[in-house]
Protein backbone atom coordinates (compact mmCIF):
# COMPACT_ATOMS: atom_id res chain seq x y z
CA UNK A 1 0.00 0.00 0.00
CA UNK A 2 1.43 3.36 -0.69
CA UNK A 3 2.00 5.44 2.28
CA UNK A 4 1.29 9.46 1.80
CA UNK A 5 0.65 12.48 3.90
CA UNK A 6 1.13 15.97 3.57
CA UNK A 7 3.54 16.22 6.37
CA UNK A 8 6.64 16.74 4.52
CA UNK A 9 7.31 14.36 7.32
CA UNK A 10 5.45 11.20 7.07
CA UNK A 11 5.40 11.18 3.47
CA UNK A 12 5.90 8.18 0.83
CA UNK A 13 9.18 8.21 -0.53
CA UNK A 14 10.37 8.21 3.44
CA UNK A 15 8.45 5.35 4.30
CA UNK A 16 8.85 3.52 1.04
CA UNK A 17 12.31 3.98 0.81
CA UNK A 18 13.20 2.70 4.53
CA UNK A 19 10.62 -0.37 4.21
CA UNK A 20 12.70 -1.58 1.17
CA UNK A 21 15.62 -1.31 3.39
CA UNK A 22 14.59 -3.64 6.16
CA UNK A 23 13.06 -5.59 3.97
CA UNK A 24 16.64 -7.03 2.58
CA UNK A 25 17.32 -7.59 5.81
CA UNK A 26 18.03 -11.09 7.03
CA UNK A 27 16.93 -11.24 10.61
CA UNK A 28 14.07 -9.07 11.91
CA UNK A 29 13.81 -8.28 15.67
CA UNK A 30 11.22 -6.83 17.45
CA UNK A 31 13.56 -5.05 19.07
CA UNK A 32 14.52 -3.72 16.05
CA UNK A 33 11.31 -2.76 14.33
CA UNK A 34 8.79 0.27 14.79
CA UNK A 35 5.50 -0.15 16.99
CA UNK A 36 2.65 1.61 17.64
CA UNK A 37 3.57 1.80 21.29
CA UNK A 38 7.04 2.45 20.37
CA UNK A 39 6.10 5.81 19.10
CA UNK A 40 3.03 6.58 21.05
CA UNK A 41 6.14 6.42 23.82
CA UNK A 42 8.27 8.60 22.04
CA UNK A 43 4.90 11.07 21.83
CA UNK A 44 4.83 11.68 25.35
CA UNK A 45 8.75 12.33 25.45
CA UNK A 46 8.26 15.08 22.66
CA UNK A 47 5.16 16.54 24.11
CA UNK A 48 7.14 16.66 27.69
CA UNK A 49 9.78 18.35 25.98
CA UNK A 50 7.84 20.57 24.00
CA UNK A 51 5.72 21.65 27.11
CA UNK A 52 8.45 22.33 29.45
CA UNK A 53 10.66 24.63 26.69
CA UNK A 54 7.38 26.12 26.17
CA UNK A 55 7.11 27.04 29.77
CA UNK A 56 10.58 28.57 29.52
CA UNK A 57 9.22 31.41 27.03
CA UNK A 58 5.85 32.34 28.83
CA UNK A 59 8.23 32.41 32.36
CA UNK A 60 10.54 34.74 30.70
CA UNK A 61 7.11 36.96 29.01
CA UNK A 62 6.02 36.53 32.49
CA UNK A 63 8.67 38.03 34.35
CA UNK A 64 9.13 40.80 31.97
CA UNK A 65 11.34 40.11 29.51
CA UNK A 66 11.24 39.78 25.72
CA UNK A 67 11.13 36.51 24.47
CA UNK A 68 11.26 37.36 21.07
CA UNK A 69 14.71 35.97 20.43
CA UNK A 70 14.07 33.18 21.69
CA UNK A 71 10.37 33.03 20.07
CA UNK A 72 12.13 33.55 16.35
CA UNK A 73 15.65 31.56 16.80
CA UNK A 74 13.04 28.59 18.74
CA UNK A 75 11.32 29.08 15.33
CA UNK A 76 13.70 29.10 12.65
CA UNK A 77 16.17 26.52 14.80
CA UNK A 78 12.52 23.93 14.30
CA UNK A 79 12.07 24.57 10.91
CA UNK A 80 15.73 23.42 10.32
CA UNK A 81 15.48 20.28 12.15
CA UNK A 82 12.38 19.28 10.39
CA UNK A 83 14.17 19.67 6.74
CA UNK A 84 17.18 17.44 8.35
CA UNK A 85 14.70 14.80 9.30
CA UNK A 86 12.92 15.09 6.27
CA UNK A 87 15.68 14.28 4.53
CA UNK A 88 17.64 12.05 6.83
CA UNK A 89 15.13 10.08 8.60
CA UNK A 90 17.88 7.99 10.66
CA UNK A 91 19.03 11.17 12.23
CA UNK A 92 15.24 11.58 14.20
CA UNK A 93 16.66 9.73 17.35
CA UNK A 94 18.27 12.60 17.85
CA UNK A 95 16.76 15.58 15.51
CA UNK A 96 13.22 15.20 17.14
CA UNK A 97 13.79 15.92 20.21
CA UNK A 98 15.58 18.71 19.34
CA UNK A 99 12.66 20.05 17.32
CA UNK A 100 10.67 19.39 20.42
CA UNK A 101 13.08 21.51 22.71
CA UNK A 102 13.11 24.64 20.01
CA UNK A 103 9.60 24.48 19.05
CA UNK A 104 8.91 24.80 22.61
CA UNK A 105 10.70 27.98 22.79
CA UNK A 106 8.32 29.41 19.65
CA UNK A 107 5.21 27.89 21.13
CA UNK A 108 5.42 29.59 24.53
CA UNK A 109 6.42 32.81 22.92
CA UNK A 110 3.73 33.09 20.43
CA UNK A 111 1.27 31.79 23.58
CA UNK A 112 2.63 34.53 25.93
CA UNK A 113 1.88 36.80 23.37
CA UNK A 114 -1.71 36.43 22.28
CA UNK A 115 -2.55 35.85 26.17
CA UNK A 116 -1.16 38.97 26.70
CA UNK A 117 -3.53 40.25 24.34
CA UNK A 118 -6.06 37.83 25.20
CA UNK A 119 -6.62 36.57 28.38
CA UNK A 120 -7.85 33.34 28.53
CA UNK A 121 -7.00 32.27 25.20
CA UNK A 122 -4.27 29.89 25.41
CA UNK A 123 -6.11 27.78 27.87
CA UNK A 124 -9.02 28.05 25.52
CA UNK A 125 -6.61 26.77 22.41
CA UNK A 126 -5.31 24.05 24.11
CA UNK A 127 -8.34 22.25 25.04
CA UNK A 128 -9.73 22.54 21.21
CA UNK A 129 -6.74 21.04 20.38
CA UNK A 130 -6.45 18.09 23.34
CA UNK A 131 -10.17 17.98 21.82
CA UNK A 132 -10.07 17.64 17.86
CA UNK A 133 -7.21 14.93 18.82
CA UNK A 134 -9.27 12.77 20.93
CA UNK A 135 -12.01 13.15 18.50
CA UNK A 136 -9.80 12.27 15.57
CA UNK A 137 -8.23 9.86 17.05
CA UNK A 138 -11.05 7.70 18.20
CA UNK A 139 -13.05 8.30 14.95
CA UNK A 140 -9.99 6.67 13.41
CA UNK A 141 -9.70 3.98 15.82
CA UNK A 142 -13.22 3.17 15.55
CA UNK A 143 -12.85 3.15 11.69
CA UNK A 144 -15.38 5.51 11.59
CA UNK A 145 -13.40 7.77 9.36
CA UNK A 146 -11.41 5.06 7.03
CA UNK A 147 -8.42 6.74 5.49
CA UNK A 148 -8.90 5.68 1.72
CA UNK A 149 -6.39 6.95 -0.68
CA UNK A 150 -9.00 9.41 -2.29
CA UNK A 151 -9.51 10.66 1.34
CA UNK A 152 -5.05 11.29 1.13
CA UNK A 153 -5.67 12.71 -1.88
CA UNK A 154 -8.05 15.89 -1.19
CA UNK A 155 -6.19 16.22 2.34
CA UNK A 156 -2.73 16.88 0.45
CA UNK A 157 -4.03 18.66 -2.23
CA UNK A 158 -6.00 20.98 0.47
CA UNK A 159 -3.05 20.97 2.77
CA UNK A 160 -0.25 21.86 -0.17
CA UNK A 161 -2.34 24.46 -1.43
CA UNK A 162 -2.69 26.11 2.35
CA UNK A 163 1.02 26.26 2.56
CA UNK A 164 1.53 27.86 -1.42
CA UNK A 165 -0.83 30.15 0.16
CA UNK A 166 0.91 31.21 3.12
CA UNK A 167 3.88 31.42 1.35
CA UNK A 168 2.68 33.48 -2.03
CA UNK A 169 1.27 35.80 0.38
CA UNK A 170 4.24 36.27 3.02
CA UNK A 171 6.75 36.81 0.02
CA UNK A 172 4.22 39.35 -1.05
CA UNK A 173 4.20 41.16 1.58
CA UNK A 174 7.96 42.36 1.35
CA UNK A 175 7.22 44.22 -2.05
CA UNK A 176 3.65 45.27 -1.43
CA UNK A 177 1.36 46.49 0.77
CA UNK A 178 -1.96 44.62 0.95
CA UNK A 179 -3.91 42.51 3.55
CA UNK A 180 -4.00 38.89 2.34
CA UNK A 181 -7.74 37.34 2.90
CA UNK A 182 -6.57 35.51 6.13
CA UNK A 183 -5.95 38.42 7.99
CA UNK A 184 -7.73 40.48 10.03
CA UNK A 185 -11.39 39.47 11.54
CA UNK A 186 -13.89 39.36 8.75
CA UNK A 187 -16.33 36.76 8.63
CA UNK A 188 -14.14 35.88 5.60
CA UNK A 189 -10.87 35.66 7.35
CA UNK A 190 -12.94 33.45 9.90
CA UNK A 191 -14.17 31.42 7.62
CA UNK A 192 -10.65 30.38 6.22
CA UNK A 193 -9.13 29.72 9.36
CA UNK A 194 -12.43 27.54 10.15
CA UNK A 195 -11.16 25.59 7.13
CA UNK A 196 -7.43 25.76 7.75
CA UNK A 197 -7.70 24.09 11.32
CA UNK A 198 -10.42 21.33 9.34
CA UNK A 199 -7.62 20.58 7.28
CA UNK A 200 -5.16 20.53 9.73
CA UNK A 201 -7.47 18.03 12.23
CA UNK A 202 -7.76 15.92 8.79
CA UNK A 203 -4.00 15.58 8.62
CA UNK A 204 -3.84 14.00 12.41
CA UNK A 205 -6.14 10.87 10.25
CA UNK A 206 -3.07 10.53 7.74
CA UNK A 207 -0.15 11.21 10.79
CA UNK A 208 -2.55 8.00 12.83
CA UNK A 209 -2.70 5.65 9.28
CA UNK A 210 1.16 6.61 8.67
CA UNK A 211 1.88 5.28 11.99
CA UNK A 212 0.00 1.95 11.97
CA UNK A 213 1.38 1.28 8.88
CA UNK A 214 4.87 1.55 9.28
CA UNK A 215 4.24 -0.47 12.39
CA UNK A 216 2.62 -3.00 10.10
CA UNK A 217 5.86 -2.79 7.62
CA UNK A 218 8.32 -3.31 10.53
CA UNK A 219 10.01 -0.01 9.64
CA UNK A 220 13.08 0.85 11.29
CA UNK A 221 13.16 1.80 15.26
CA UNK A 222 14.49 5.07 14.45
CA UNK A 223 10.77 5.92 12.30
CA UNK A 224 9.23 5.97 15.73
CA UNK A 225 10.86 8.97 16.67
CA UNK A 226 10.35 10.46 13.31
CA UNK A 227 6.56 9.45 13.01
CA UNK A 228 6.16 10.89 16.60
CA UNK A 229 7.87 13.96 15.52
CA UNK A 230 5.22 14.48 12.39
CA UNK A 231 2.50 14.12 15.09
CA UNK A 232 3.73 17.05 16.66
CA UNK A 233 4.24 18.92 13.54
CA UNK A 234 0.31 18.57 12.72
CA UNK A 235 -0.50 19.45 16.92
CA UNK A 236 1.47 22.31 16.64
CA UNK A 237 0.10 23.57 13.14
CA UNK A 238 -3.66 23.16 14.66
CA UNK A 239 -2.45 24.61 17.90
CA UNK A 240 -1.21 28.03 16.62
CA UNK A 241 -4.59 28.01 13.96
CA UNK A 242 -6.43 27.66 16.83
CA UNK A 243 -4.58 30.56 18.67
CA UNK A 244 -5.52 32.55 15.90
CA UNK A 245 -9.36 31.82 15.37
CA UNK A 246 -9.78 32.59 18.76
CA UNK A 247 -7.53 35.86 18.60
CA UNK A 248 -10.13 37.08 15.68
CA UNK A 249 -13.40 35.88 17.49
CA UNK A 250 -12.31 37.72 20.46
CA UNK A 251 -11.51 41.18 18.22
CA UNK A 252 -14.84 41.33 17.20
CA UNK A 253 -16.14 41.34 20.62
Amino acid sequence: MNLKSKNPFLGSKTFNNTSRSIEDTTVITYEDTMTVNGTINKSYILLATLLTSALISWFLAYMGYNPMLLTVGGGIVGFVLVLIASFKPQTSTWVAPGYALFEGLFIGGISAFFEAAYPGIVIQAVSCTFVTFIVCFALYKYQIVKVTEKFKSIVIAATLAIFSYYLITWILSFFINFQPIHAGNSLLSIGVSIFVIIIAALNLFLDFDLIEKGAQRQLPKYMEWFSAMGLMITLVWLYVEFLRLLAKLSSRD
